[in-house]
């Protein structure tokens, strides 16, 4: 697959022109910054939607007189020598909980600080019951009835959160309880205002940070910082917090289209100003899909169902003699948020994220059974796209 990619290459840019039915794509080579352009006749976004070369970094009062160093994930160096150090990680996310036990097998001592908790539960990293299939029966039919087991799993976790967050909510904190031990205070540093599944919940796999916790290797402070000293951290109540070491696991910047900019016959389509159809295309852009994956389950599910999906667009067109799939929003329609999810890293950028409609196919839904169905089975001519040939002007969809 390797000869199939352009390595150290950035899209900054692409076009849609009607008249021939390409993309020209814009590409840059970081090193030298020369650009270099690529057409297509579908573009398929695969980018994600985090901006990777750029951590959410909030400025703290006093960092200038750290004398340690201060260290982005994102921009973790390769020389940063962490043994026998002590280190605190600001965050609660999933970034600070991957970090705290491996940082605490050598490290001194690390410290998750975090301002609120963050429901955190464990996983085992091996599944038995596939190990178990794998054993007795043919690898494909092993793989086909666990992947439907982890889904279903998955599927019932969120929803019976939703349901019944308080019952939820009790048995996240039993979990903790059990592998903190009944003497350690849930309530403070695992146990959340908000109900499971409103942010994402954190998984640990086989308890690893639970356990560096009840060794002693690591622990965790749930306060706000007033200031950066020279030797640590302020709290706002007056505690220092010492530290060789601050690492700011304070989250991501979330983009559109992979901070490319997209226009369409030289008219630049602001991501904010369309709407998303099936959670994968938007009004007014042609022969584009975009992956964006679940918050509440794999992203790679859904992941899969786009790619699949795309191909059976580009079929369709094939076996009409179409050149241009154009979803176009219906006039007047309501606008809502992109994704219902209050994770401040959602939250922070949800205005530049293109919107939700009141109606199918233009919501986009958080299921993967019903996106099976909408992206696997249901016609593609369902009256959203406009399809035509090549030189067709453009569709002006609804803003």
């Amino acid at each position: 697959v390797d000869k199939h990619i352009r390595f150290n290459s950035r899209a900054i840019k692409a076009d849609w022109n009607s008249q021939t039915a390409l993309w020209t794509v814009q590409v840059q080579n970081p090193d030298t910054g020369e650009v270099s352009a690529l057409t297509c006749s579908f573009l398929s976004m695969c980018p994600g939607y985090y901006k990777y070369d750029k951590g959410h970094r909030p400025d703290f009062k006093g960092e200038a007189d750290f004398k340690g160093p201060i260290v982005h994930p994102q921009h973790w160096p390769h020389d940063l020598h962490y043994a026998g150090k002590k280190v605190i990680v600001i965050g609660s996310g999933a970034t600070a909980v991957t970090l705290v036990p491996q940082l605490a097998k050598i490290a001194a001592h690390v410290t998750m600080l975090q301002r609120s908790p963050t429901y955190v539960a464990s996983r085992p990293d091996s599944d038995k019951i596939a190990n178990v299939l794998s054993a007795i029966l043919p690898q494909n039919l092993a793989y086909k009835i666990t992947r439907a087991k982890n889904i279903a799993y998955s599927a019932y976790v969120y929803n019976a959160a939703q349901k019944k967050p308080k019952k939820m909510k009790a048995l996240l904190r039993k979990m903790a309880l059990k592998d903190l031990g009944k003497d350690y205070d849930v309530d403070t540093h695992f146990n959340p205002s908000y109900n499971p599944w409103d942010q994402r919940l954190c998984v640990v796999p086989n308890s690893d940070m639970f356990v560096a916790i009840r060794q002693g290797r690591a622990d965790v402070v749930t306060n706000t910082i007033d200031c950066f000293t020279q030797s640590g951290i302020m709290l706002s109540d007056g505690q220092k917090l010492e530290a060789d070491i601050i690492i700011t696991a304070t989250g991501i910047e979330v983009i559109a289209f992979g901070e490319m900019s997209v226009s369409v016959d030289g008219a630049d389509v602001p991501p904010q100003e369309t709407f998303g159809y099936k959670g994968m295309m938007f009004s007014s852009v042609p022969n584009m899909t975009s992956v964006f994956g679940y918050t509440n389950a794999s992203w790679t599910l859904r992941a899969d169902l786009i790619s699949r999906y795309m191909c059976r667009l580009i079929n369709y067109m094939d076996e009409r003699g179409v050149d241009i799939a154009m979803p176009t929003a219906p006039q007047g329609m309501a606008r809502r948020p992109w994704i219902d999810f209050q994770a401040g890293y959602i939250q922070r950028v949800i205005h530049l994220l293109p919107s939700q409609g009141d109606r199918s196919p233009w919501t986009n839904i958080q299921n993967y059974k019903r996106d099976k169905k909408l992206m696997g089975s249901d016609p593609i001519d369902d009256g959203a796209i406009v399809f035509s040939k090549a030189g067709h002007s453009r569709v002006n969809a609804a803003e």
